[in-house]
């Protein structure tokens, strides 16, 4: 959709500014980083609703201290009943509200056969090959893995047994490995829409059945919209992360442009940041009274850090590299 046409105030030509500082101000209200520690139930956490990302050492309780959530150490949320985790957005693992996760299937499908491959990263060609629509291919993906891990399974068993049951279009020829497997990327995917979820603190992972899973069929969601909206990404970004452009929003989703565009929500708001228009949900002024106090000692895939335009959080690009390194991310 050109432009975004569905989003609120785009015809007007006096857009409200937000600067770089009303920008930070706002994610760090939005995402709760001001919150002072407390007793809270582990799952009175906002970002929650788009996923923790779980990726190094301690790093989802880690996440939750910063927005004001007492966890008395890491393995709280390991044996938690009210938190899962599981492969979801760019397959990493995420925690989300154990009562959601059907939800959560549904909100991180995707919107198209084209997202889905774009989602997949390589893997979308050989089935293209075969003529195997890639949603329907991880469907296929997702039902065997659902049949194998009848009881909590270490990865590399999974991966081997689902070799066994996939045919050629699904498969890879690993060099590192010197083997052939399933890809990875399909694999990951498919876990949450079998119906399974990663077992906390296990390394490798070790996938087990989400308790009493409610869905019949594996695979992905037919319609990512029928999800309840504060689950669907598209909105959790412009909240947490936004303003924002869907060049943003795509980049966060692993998802095209054009999907993004296709499913923007009728009442962002535009406004302008640094000359260039971007857009939110959650607020109609800029959060002015985080203080300057205030210091958090974030991970290195915390959802602050998270956001595209890294210029917005730090316009000195000759940090970016040490700040967001290909390899690695220090804390």
């Amino acid at each position: 959709m050109d432009d975004c046409r569905r989003g609120r105030d785009l015809g007007s030509p006096r857009l409200p500014h937000w600067a770089r500082a009303d920008v930070i101000a706002h994610r760090i209200h939005a995402q709760q980083l001001d919150r002072p520690l407390a007793e809270r139930p582990l799952t009175d956490a906002a970002t929650l609703d788009i996923g923790i990302q779980d990726t190094g050492r301690d790093a989802a309780s880690w996440a939750l201290v910063n927005r004001g959530v007492a966890v008395s150490e890491p393995g709280q949320l390991n044996g938690s009943d009210l938190l899962a985790c599981v492969w979801s957005l760019r397959a990493s693992p995420h925690f989300y509200r154990r009562s959601e996760l059907p939800d959560v299937l549904v909100a991180v499908s995707p919107y198209s056969d084209a997202d889905a491959d774009k989602r997949i990263l390589g893997a979308d060609q050989p089935l293209k090959a075969a003529g195997i629509p890639t949603r329907k291919a991880l469907g296929v993906v997702a039902e065997r893995m659902r049949r194998i891990v009848d009881k909590p399974m270490v990865k590399g068993e999974v991966s081997t047994r689902l070799t066994k049951k996939l045919d050629p279009p699904y498969l890879r020829t690993c060099v590192p490995c010197q083997a052939v497997h399933a890809w990875e990327m399909p694999f990951r995917l498919g876990a949450l829409y079998g119906g399974l979820e990663l077992e906390p603190g296990t390394s490798p992972p070790v996938l087990r059945r989400i308790p009493d899973w409610p869905r019949p069929e594996a695979g992905p969601a037919l319609d990512p919209m029928a999800a309840p909206a504060h689950l669907q990404p598209i909105q959790a970004y412009l909240r947490f992360l936004g303003p924002a452009t869907p060049g943003d929003v795509a980049g966060f989703m692993d998802a095209p442009v054009a999907d993004v565009k296709d499913h923007w929500p009728d009442d962002a708001l535009a406004v302008t940041v640094d000359g260039k228009k971007a857009w939110l949900l959650g607020a109609d002024r800029p959060q002015r009274d985080v203080p300057d106090s205030l210091v958090r000692l974030l991970g290195p895939f915390d959802l602050l850090l998270q956001g595209k335009d890294r210029s917005v959080l730090v316009p000195d690009r000759a940090r970016h590299k040490a700040l967001w390194p290909a390899l690695g991310r220090p804390g």
